[in-house]
């Protein structure tokens, strides 16, 4: 019952927002919190914003302004348990019970190239950042004046406020529909998925496993992880990660959590989503690293790139005939120009496992957006499709091959036009397992009266009318020999 409420916020998000990005992708998440901020249910949206919604909650609830029913209230702050500024959270108290929250990625934030996804060195580069504050008029003309598609940006906050309003009316009505009452009601499902997470991490056998990874295009990009597992609790410690960098792959604490969260909750399908999914786990994620980064360092891409680098590692380390590693990329477009901006991630192949291949063009892991239709994508922005198919080949073989990525390309229809790319996965294709091989690395290709020109994994691009922009995206690894 619970978790209605949450979908229903969901459904209103998603009806009433305006942008591709929220309306079609559903890049967006609804949750509901008791009193004491521990998560009594989420909706099945966004796994990235899984424990981070939790972990703004009870930071909000610690060093926040105090939140006063019927009002709504905003923030993005990466450093305030957020996730990178383009993801907005609205909450409103529930007198009584608790609180509901709606968070969404808006398409444009106010930095400085167009969807405000460009690969600066610090964040102030990289858009608006909004401080725990109440929602007013005044603060949404500021927000709006800032960003670019200042309609869009309106008509997709007053989409969330009417999610939270929703929200607390329908949490209202269920609870009144509870014999034990609501925090009784949330106790029990929180004891239960605590339980049902520390019977699968005791069958997981005990000990210490270790692994590594390292992120593109920077000198110092290593992810450590050493996993202990001791009876029903698992401890991820990330010491031995490099420092920040000055390009927005980092991390903030918030996203790793959400990262270690999703993988433990694969393990436990059965257990309602809240808040004793993750009580069992501990992280330990180094201040100023990579996967915990300390302002100002620029962090538009840790919650997209470097979540998926991170749930490889973790997928590595672990022991058993777990999956191969997916396409480790959302594969980050944002493109725009004077007055409009428009940002979507593109689906690759997932990784193949004991029971069979990998599915072909999924979005994977931390993030289970829809596509985009070409459609609604050529409406909204300057752009046609030019090519979308499954790229043939591109997973890794196996006794269970990896799925295969995609290839999407978009013609610019005018000139001006910039193109912002945050890829990984273009060096080093994703690994197999237990003797599968690894599946092809993505490739982001600029197409100019018919010369190609490979484009860098991070990086921005003119595009002149009839220029073509074309992203390879990485297949899964494969599984067996």
């Amino acid at each position: 019952m619970l978790s209605s409420v949450a979908e229903e916020m969901g459904a209103t998000l998603e009806r009433v927002s305006f942008s591709p990005n929220i309306k079609e992708r559903r890049d967006c998440s609804c949750a509901v919190f008791n009193r004491e901020g521990v998560l009594a249910a989420q909706a099945a949206h966004i796994p990235v914003h899984l424990g981070a919604m939790e972990f703004l909650m009870r930071k909000w609830l610690a060093d926040g302004p105090p939140i006063d029913a019927g009002r709504a209230y905003i923030t993005n702050d990466p450093y305030f348990a957020g996730t990178h500024l383009p993801d907005i959270s609205v909450i409103m108290a529930v007198p009584g019970l608790g609180f509901v929250a709606a968070r969404a990625h808006h398409s444009d934030i106010g930095g400085e190239t167009p969807g405000s996804f460009s690969p600066v060195d610090d964040i102030r580069r990289e858009g608006m950042l909004i401080e725990p504050q109440e929602l007013t008029s005044s603060l949404i003309q500021r927000i709006c004046e800032r960003c670019r598609g200042p309609q869009e940006r309106r008509s997709d906050l007053d989409a969330q406020v009417s999610a939270v309003r929703t929200g607390a009316v329908r949490l209202h009505a269920i609870s009144a529909q509870l014999q034990c009452g609501f925090d009784e009601a949330v106790d029990q499902c929180v004891s239960y998925s605590r339980a049902l997470t520390e019977q699968a991490i005791n069958k997981l056998p005990a000990g210490t496993y270790s692994a590594t990874e390292r992120l593109e295009d920077i000198q110092c990009g290593n992810l450590c992880v050493s996993i202990t597992i001791t009876n029903d609790a698992m401890t991820l410690d990330f010491s031995g990660t490099d420092p920040q960098a000055n390009i927005g792959i980092n991390a903030t604490e918030a996203v790793t959590r959400s990262a270690c969260y999703y993988v433990v909750r694969c393990s436990t399908q059965d257990a309602p989503t809240n808040g004793g999914c993750w009580m069992p786990v501990n992280v330990i994620a180094p201040s100023g690293s990579l996967v915990n980064a300390t302002y100002p360092a620029p962090v538009v891409a840790g919650n997209t790139e470097t979540s998926q680098r991170i749930v490889d590692v973790i997928l590595q380390a672990l022991p058993g005939e777990l999956p191969a590693c997916s396409q480790g990329t959302m594969n980050n477009v944002a493109f725009g120009g004077d007055g409009w901006a428009y940002y979507e991630t593109i689906a690759g192949g997932a990784g193949a496992g004991p029971n069979g291949p990998g599915v072909s063009g999924i979005h994977s892991h931390m993030t289970n957006t829809r596509n985009t239709p070409i459609e609604a994508l050529q409406i909204d922005a300057p752009l046609r499709i030019e090519q979308y198919e499954i790229r043939r080949g591109s997973g890794g073989g196996g006794r269970h091959d990896g799925g295969d990525g995609v290839v999407r390309a978009y013609e610019a229809l005018e000139d001006g036009i910039t193109c912002s790319l945050m890829t990984e996965r273009r060096k080093v294709g994703p690994p197999g397992r237990l003797g599968g091989r690894a599946g092809l690395p993505g490739r982001n290709v600029l197409v100019r009266e018919g010369q190609e020109t490979l484009l860098p994994a991070k990086g921005t691009a003119l595009l002149l009318r009839g220029d073509i922009v074309r992203i390879e995206t990485p297949g899964g690894g494969g599984w067996g020999e």
